[in-house]
């Protein structure tokens, strides 16, 4: 039976390694995360995009079609289409550690490939102008270059400025051990429209596939908190936003990976099924100001697998991404947003819930 890895995080997989970079106070409520393959050839990546509003860089060289194969980092990050710059920084980083693609005879003649998604969270800390650059992606890939021991969730890194539905969203992780030894590891940032709490009771959506009592003690909130949260409109992003679509454009972006031995192709259907973990844990998904992209690496550093392996594989895929989710939420904060508004953590929206005796 599968198990949860040592850290229930996307590091357990042999050869990935996280990094943040959080800008959070004077109007800034933003960050970065950078996901990097520690073998300086990359790790085999693909990518699955669906919703109506992406904003990517580098998705097209991974479909299974083209010629690249390998990714030298993954960037997910604030910043809406603004965002999209912060790979600069990341690729001036890896050109400089020599990791990369070679496209030339001599040493240094390479081209760092580092696909990209963003959020969006334009303005949630009061200013419009307050979103990554280059100088974030050197910082968080510094971050994940170096190594941090233990996982970093809830408002950090990409998932600083992320709300779903009209709670705080946040970034989490998780991971399984198969019983072939392969392991698998999700990171989600959770900015959605949809919300990741059933209206009719308050719990969430992902608790029912909580391993090995991951999440704690977690219990359905009281009525009252249930429908204090309904009047308040916390479990919808338009509901709670006013007027402004700008305050409805969300989208969930993440990373899955896995030390076995996958083609491009299979990362791309490993990326694919993580959307079905996603549309467990937050309703509705995909939706037209939804951008929700994920990305799939194999390092390569375990065993290959046959058709059944791969589908051991996506399974574990599927299950890691929802509960990946769940930690987003939980593990979120209260935040203070423009104009002085809080941006409530499922936490302190339904204290019933998590509260012990």
């Amino acid at each position: 039976m599968a198990k949860v890895g040592p850290t229930n995080s996307i590091g357990d997989v042999v050869g990935i390694q996280v990094g943040h970079a959080t800008r959070r106070g004077e109007g800034w409520l933003t960050g970065t995360t950078v996901v990097l393959p520690t073998d300086a050839v990359g790790a085999t990546a693909g990518v699955d995009v669906r919703g109506g509003g992406p904003g990517t860089r580098e998705t097209d060289a991974l479909d299974p079609r083209n010629a690249v194969q390998r990714a030298h980092a993954i960037v997910l990050t604030g910043g809406s289409a603004f965002g999209l710059g912060v790979a600069d920084g990341v690729m001036k980083s890896l050109l400089a550690d020599g990791r990369g693609l070679r496209v030339g005879a001599n040493a240094g003649e390479i081209v760092p490939i580092v696909p990209t998604a963003v959020i969006f969270d334009l303005g949630r800390g009061g200013r419009w102008d307050a979103y990554p650059d280059a100088g974030v992606g050197e910082e968080a890939y510094a971050a994940a270059r170096d190594g941090v021991v233990g996982p970093q969730t809830g408002v950090v890194g990409a998932g600083t400025g992320a709300r779903s539905g009209g709670l705080k969203g946040g970034i989490g992780t998780a991971s399984l051990v198969l019983d072939s030894g392969v392991t698998v590891g999700a990171i989600a940032v959770v900015n959605s429209v949809g919300s990741s709490v059933d209206p009719a009771t308050g719990e969430l959506y992902a608790a029912r596939f909580a391993r090995e009592e991951e999440y704690g003690d977690l219990r359905r909130p009281s009525d009252d908190e249930v429908r204090n949260a309904a009047e308040q409109g916390l479990f919808s992003a338009v509901s709670s936003a006013g007027d402004s679509m700008s305050r409805s454009l969300n989208t969930t972006v993440g990373v899955v990976a896995t030390d076995a031995v996958l083609s491009k192709a299979q990362c791309s259907k490993m990326a694919g099924i993580a959307h079905d973990g996603m549309a467990r844990a937050l309703r509705p998904v995909h939706t037209m100001f939804d951008g929700d992209t994920v990305f799939g690496l194999s390092t390569g550093v375990g065993e290959e697998v046959d058709v059944r392996g791969l589908q051991e594989v996506v399974e574990a895929v599927d299950d890691c991404f929802t509960r990946a989710v769940g930690h987003a939420i939980l593990a979120a904060e209260t935040v203070t947003i423009g104009a002085g508004k809080q941006l409530l953590a499922y936490r302190d929206a339904f204290p019933s819930a998590v509260a012990r005796d």
